[in-house]
């Protein structure tokens, strides 16, 4: 199934009215979650430095103190009488930039890439971008849609190909580190795109699946409301419409825990206590989120009871152990709230074996 294909050419009609954009984020001034997997490919270039008198003659003062990057194989033309023709220091320039976006003279290789390309180099390496990714060639195509963000950081199909791109990035990983690096990038670019292209649908619609992901269904019922104002796609309105029908009860937990965090603990009960008997009942934050309402209740035994239940499902959650350590120490039993404290330091020092509570 191809990565792009045709969503990227569904944009707002030239007369449409248009709302205010936000202000671009300078990707080379950014934080780099995932730079650190990506720097590997530019390790292989030496740098050298243009001519003084070659300069001037091209109107390049400004790649005064800026090194050149180079491959081994364009030291000999380089240094030749021919020289490197700017087309190939560009395209050395774009993968130092992909590789590392805060490289200290990124200003002079953008500026460099804009001026030799007569202002085309964003959309020619979104284009290879785009034909590398459909080859599944992901840090490859990451590259390239990073250097097309250096130079237009607004650039709708740089912006959203970056999210993908991301995506399919974490999708194909198994390293956990690398799985939530390349998912924050992917959502936070998902987010920005909806922000300065919001009749864009694509963006709305994974954007919405990854806020799924992560349990907040307000906001993935927001996100498929708009996509669904400003998609005209049969089959996928169809899926999201499905997606949102399904939402109903996620949408109630969410509310429920959300009182709870709020301190409306009776409230937070009443919308969560319903779904111990039903298809949820494998869900451990809801364990979590009743423990938390009854012990704020005063309902000792129920909380105990949850935060335990809770822990069959996820035996490393520290904050249900720090609860049950909490409600042992104050009823006096100094052996369960030492056992608890002490399972839930160990996790967080990184010395915890994962077992069940029924091991215990």
């Amino acid at each position: 199934m191809p990565l792009f294909g045709k969503h990227l050419d569904k944009l707002p009609g030239a007369g449409a009215e248009r709302p205010a954009r936000p202000a671009p984020v300078d990707f080379t001034a950014r934080r780099d979650r995932v730079g650190k997997y990506l720097k590997k490919y530019a390790e292989s270039f030496v740098f050298d430095t243009l001519s003084e008198d070659f300069l001037p003659r091209c109107g390049l003062e400004f790649m005064r103190d800026a090194p050149i990057p180079l491959r081994e194989e364009d030291l000999a033309a380089f240094r030749s009488r021919e020289g490197l023709p700017l087309a190939r220091i560009g395209e050395n320039m774009a993968r130092v930039l992909g590789a590392s976006p805060s490289f200290p003279h990124a200003g002079a290789y953008v500026e460099f890439l804009r001026r030799v390309s007569g202002g085309a180099a964003a959309a020619r390496l979104v284009r290879e971008a785009k034909d590398i990714a459909e080859r599944e060639a992901y840090d490859e195509a990451c590259l390239r849609f990073r250097a097309a963000l250096c130079l237009e950081p607004q650039e709708l199909a740089a912006m959203y190909g970056y999210a993908r791109v991301c995506r399919a990035i974490y999708l194909a990983a198994e390293d956990g580190e690398r799985v939530g690096l390349f998912k924050a990038e992917a959502l936070e670019y998902f987010e920005l795109t909806t922000e300065a292209h919001p009749r864009f649908p694509q963006a709305h619609y994974y954007l919405g699946y990854a806020y799924l992901n992560m349990g907040l269904y307000q906001k993935a019922r927001l996100s498929w409301n708009r996509y669904l104002e400003h998609s005209s796609h049969p089959a996928d309105r169809r899926e999201i419409k499905e997606r949102m029908r399904r939402l109903a009860d996620p949408l109630e937990i969410e509310r429920g825990y959300n009182a709870v965090l709020a301190g409306r603990f009776a409230e937070g009960l009443a919308a969560l206590e319903p779904y111990l008997e039903s298809k949820y009942n494998d869900w451990w934050p809801l364990y979590y989120y009743l423990g938390v309402a009854y012990i704020s209740l005063d309902r000792r035994d129920e909380a105990v009871d949850m935060f335990k239940r809770g822990l069959k499902l996820n035996p490393t959650h520290v904050e249900s152990m720090k609860e049950l350590a909490d409600i042992y120490e104050i009823d006096g039993e100094a052996e369960l709230s030492a056992k608890y404290r002490n399972k839930a330091a160990l996790i967080e020092g990184g010395g915890y074996t994962q077992r069940s509570e029924e091991d215990d």
